[in-house]
């Protein structure tokens, strides 16, 4: 029991949850936005009603939450790639970090440019 917390505590472990967690959220807004691009095929007006919607604060909030998913899955995937394709290195470690703070600068430079 012991070793499983330890493991729970370690950054690689944080790194894995966030990584799975933002995959799974993500697939979860697919169902949205092909719902989204349906009304594009529908007609120019229908889509227009659901874009006026997306102007509205908290839709703009959500989106940079999702952009803040999609930063953290990405840069989660690459420093896996880099684990599994490059020799393991000490420096490796900071991949944890570079990737968790390339994703925060992502969002908030999406979030500055919708705000």
């Amino acid at each position: 029991m012991k070793n499983d917390f330890r493991a729970r505590i370690h950054p690689a472990w944080w790194a894995f949850a966030l990584h799975r967690a933002s995959g799974v959220l993500l697939a979860l807004f697919l169902p949205a936005h092909f719902w989204l691009l349906g009304h594009a095929l529908q007609s120019a007006a229908a889509l227009d009603d659901v874009l006026q919607w997306t102007a509205l604060p908290v839709v703009k909030f959500a989106e940079t939450g999702l952009v803040l998913l999609l930063a953290a899955h990405m840069t989660g995937g690459i420093r896996l790639l880099m684990i599994e394709f490059l020799p393991w290195r000490e420096w490796q470690k900071t991949l944890l970090a570079l990737a968790a703070g390339a994703s925060v600068a992502i969002g908030l430079a999406f979030a500055l440019n919708v705000f």
